[in-house]
C-alpha cells in the first residue's frame, strides 16, 4: 500500500504526471479553459489525449468542470479549491525549470 506524500511538490508531481496534465494546469492558473480553445493551445495534441487528462484531473480534484447551458452548451474548467492551493507549490517548480 502506498503511503500519502506529506511533501507537497511530490504530491503535486504525482497528481500532474500524465500527458498534457502539467499545461493544462498551467493554462488553468491562467483562468477558465474550454476544450476546443486547449486544443489550439496544446500543440500536437489531441481530442482524445485532452479529454483524458481533464477527466484525471477532474477525478483528482484538481479541476471542477462546469456545463453552461447557453446555446451553444459548452463546458468550461476551472481551477477547484484544491487546485488552488497547489498554484504556489506550481510556480516554485515551475521556476526551477
Amino acid at each position: 500500500m502506498e503511503t500519502e506524500s506529506t511533501c507537497p511538490a511530490e504530491t503535486l508531481l504525482k497528481l500532474l504526471s500524465g500527458k498534457w496534465k502539467p499545461q493544462i494546469f498551467k493554462l488553468a492558473v491562467e483562468g477558465p479553459l474550454r476544450f476546443n480553445s486547449l486544443l489550439r493551445q496544446l500543440e500536437g495534441s489531441n481530442k482524445q489525449s485532452v479529454a483524458v487528462a481533464l477527466k484525471e484531473l477532474e477525478e483528482q480534484g484538481l479541476l471542477d468542470k462546469t456545463i453552461i447551458k447557453l446555446k451553444p452548451l459548452h463546458i468550461e474548467y476551472n481551477l477547484s479549491e484544491k487546485g488552488k492551493t497547489m498554484i504556489p507549490v506550481f510556480m516554485q517548480l515551475e521556476n526551477l525549470a
